[in-house]
């Protein structure tokens, strides 16, 4: 598992594990963005801090959501 942090680009996680586009929106209906033709461009530069400012999640949740569906998938 790669280690993730709160400056851990988004896009690098989605390329690692491509499971976690379909996955995040369950966990948070925010993350339904992913999903959109503006997302490519929106997540090219989102980090876990950025992911963390608009999702209303603290970067420890986020951090810890991530690993928990990496592990489980």
């Amino acid at each position: 598992m790669v280690e993730i942090t709160p400056e851990t680009k988004l896009m690098d996680l989605l390329n690692k594990y491509p499971f976690l586009k379909d996955e995040l929106p369950d966990k948070n209906p925010k993350f339904k963005m992913f999903k959109t033709p503006m997302a490519k461009v929106l997540m090219r530069n989102a980090d876990i801090n950025k992911m963390s400012k608009r999702s209303g999640m603290s970067v420890d949740e986020i951090i810890s959501m991530l690993k928990e569906l990496i592990e489980n998938h």
